[in-house]
């Protein structure tokens, strides 16, 4: 299980190239980041040289979540994963102040991802920076040489004492209103930008093509692997030792789903030249997270998790050993089976036993990406019975208790979460999708709950909690909270039901997205840019409808202009695969194959 001296020497090899690359010439065309963005606290991978000194961003004091009037507590585990979707600080709130007003209008000329401006970083002035402006001011930057392809997006690193990520923190909260001007289909808001483009007149944009994007996705993989911090290696690296800080936050915001996007990248035929070198690397990554949690300290409360412990860690392991045609894949997905019975009982966690980052719902979508993936069932049927029973007693026990109108609710830490993250939808989306193991009595209390939790919506959206109000220049409108997320759990139920209700209320949610859905917190999946933009193409797979690829252009083509990279926030983990780039690479490979597209470790097509 553990890496080889030639899969470390490998990557090794390739970093010292790239580095080689950036000290003797301009920095590489494409990247979604400065290289100057890098070097603020965060460590080289070892062996490189350091290079040149770079200017240094101011710094920012991390603020971390604050927790709202009326709100529960942390409660006895400090480092609870609640989602950083949600706040009105979150990571960095004054990120954005300063800056001047986000007046600019995003391009409106065809090209790859926008027409191309050179220009200078105003928080690195002697670091070049592309970005996308209107044509009629457009000036190609001085590289005869090569095609600049993309920008950089100007992304500062805060401070934070003890180190690592640890998945979404930041709680749903009040947060002044603030309206910042603005015109087109929807205003510039705390939350998220102006949606200021056309919609679709009936033709796609020209030029997001394999040959515009693909240089800009393989230099930011590059930039991402280059940035990893020290893993530690070999067999003697055990322990607390073995790289175990970095391995913190799972699939989530850990080294683990860098490791997942490489597999998810080198099992697209685009990058077929390249497959094996992001396998081994993947590899590398999820070897150590494997001795992290075979070694280091056990976390009772996330050694069965999917997105933030040992179920995610083991289900992508077994992913890359299968693609690299490893016959020992079976020792992951051995140690990936033998953690059913670890979530089996009903009330296995004191903080709720039943949501998707660490519940029995996350164990199950693992079971579902791997079943997909391995065109193979994982769990055997009475083990997948036992699971859905245990969630179905669960939420009949709780809604007993609480003395709720319909028969299935859920809670996490004390909180009735209705949205993806840690809400009733993920968990009415997964018995959903293994409805054929239920009895009819059993499958028809699911659906009396889907049909309860449609008639929550408020204005085509839905609140992070069961009960509240939606303020409307507020409103979260995340894959974590909101119909971003929720949208999943109607496809859903349209691809079980093939009733046109749920269709409908997907298509609702898809247009709330159009408007507030160019979010501030950054480019990620759980509560960025590209989360929303993954809605459009759920709807194009649903559809047929070509206008959500469009739609779904139009936020790629923002994540690179000006405007995003002065008002978005700041982010803590920058190669994280929910919060930073490495699900933005993601969706940018979706893009160019959106009849495959699908929200990362999320299907709702199996």
């Amino acid at each position: 299980m553990l890496p080889g001296d030639a899969d470390a020497a490998d990557l090794r090899s390739t970093l010292l190239s790239i580095q080689g690359t950036r000290r003797s010439s301009p920095p590489l065309p494409g990247v979604l980041m400065p290289v100057s963005a890098f070097r603020i606290g965060v460590p080289h991978v070892p062996g490189l040289p350091p290079g040149g000194e770079e200017p240094r961003a101011e710094r920012e004091e991390w603020r971390g979540p604050r927790v709202g009037p009326g709100r529960d507590h942390l409660g006895p585990l400090e480092r609870r994963p609640s989602c950083g979707g949600v706040g009105g600080g979150g990571f960095g709130e004054g990120a954005a102040s300063g800056r001047g007003a986000h007046d600019a209008h995003p391009p409106r000329s065809p090209g790859p991802l926008g027409s191309l401006a050179a220009a200078r970083c105003p928080t690195w002035p002697s670091a070049p920076c592309f970005f996308f402006a209107p044509a009629s001011s457009c000036h190609l930057p001085s590289h005869p040489s090569r095609f600049v392809p993309a920008a950089y997006i100007d992304i500062r690193v805060p401070q934070r004492a003890g180190g690592g990520a640890r998945g979404c923190r930041a709680r749903p909260q009040a947060v002044p209103s603030s309206t910042l001007g603005g015109t087109g289909n929807s205003m510039d808001t705390k939350r998220c930008f102006a949606n200021r483009f056309d919609d679709y007149q009936g033709s796609l944009l020209a030029g997001q093509c394999e040959e515009a994007v693909a240089p800009l996705v393989t230099a930011t993989i590059e930039r991402i692997l280059q940035e990893l911090p020290p893993l530690g290696g070999g067999a003697e690296a055990r322990g607390a030792t073995a790289g175990a800080s970095v391995c913190q936050g799972g699939l989530y915001s850990g080294v683990a789903g860098v490791a997942y996007m490489l597999y998810h990248v080198s099992q697209s035929p685009l990058f077929a030249t390249a497959r094996e070198r992001y396998l081994r690397s993947a590899k590398r990554l999820i070897d150590a997270c494997a001795r992290a949690e075979e070694w280091g300290e056990q976390d009772a409360d996330t050694r069965a998790a999917f997105l933030l412990g040992g179920a995610g860690v083991y289900a992508v392991a077994t992913l890359v050993y299968h693609a690299l045609g490893r016959s020992d894949y079976v020792q992951p997905l051995g140690k990936f089976r033998a953690l059913c019975a670890v979530c089996a009982p009903v009330s296995f966690l004191e903080c709720g036993s039943d949501e998707l980052f660490v519940g029995r719902a996350g164990y199950l979508c693992a079971a579902l990406v791997l079943k997909q993936k391995l065109a193979q069932e994982v769990l055997t049927p009475a083990q997948i019975k036992s699971l859905c029973q245990a969630i179905l007693d669960s939420g009949k026990q709780y809604a007993t208790k609480k003395r709720k109108p319909f028969p299935l609710m859920y809670s996490y830490y004390g909180t009735e979460y209705l949205g993806a993250a840690h809400g009733l939808s993920s968990i009415l989306q997964m018995l959903l999708s293994y409805h054929e193991h239920l009895k009819p009595s059993d499958r028809e209390l699911v659906w009396q709950s889907v049909d309860f939790l449609m008639e929550q919506e408020q204005n085509c959206n839905w609140p992070p909690e069961l009960g509240e109000t939606i303020e409307r220049e507020n409103e979260l409108v995340h894959w974590c909270h909101g119909a971003p997320g929720i949208a999943y759990l109607f496809a859903k139920a349209y691809l079980v039901s093939k009733k046109p209700q749920y269709l409908d209320t997907c298509i609702r949610c898809g247009e709330l997205t159009w408007q507030k859905g160019l979010l501030k917190k950054g480019p990620g999946i759980c509560h960025g840019v590209a989360g929303s933009a993954y809605v459009f193409l759920l709807l194009y797979r649903l559809t047929g409808n070509s206008k959500y690829i469009y739609r779904a252009q139009r936020f790629a083509q923002f994540l690179f202009t000006e405007e995003f990279k002065a008002g978005s926030r700041v982010l803590e983990s920058i190669y994280s695969l929910y919060e930073g780039f490495s699900g933005t690479v993601c969706f940018l490979i979706d893009l160019l194959q959106p009849n495959q597209a699908e929200f990362p470790l999320f299907s709702v097509f199996v």
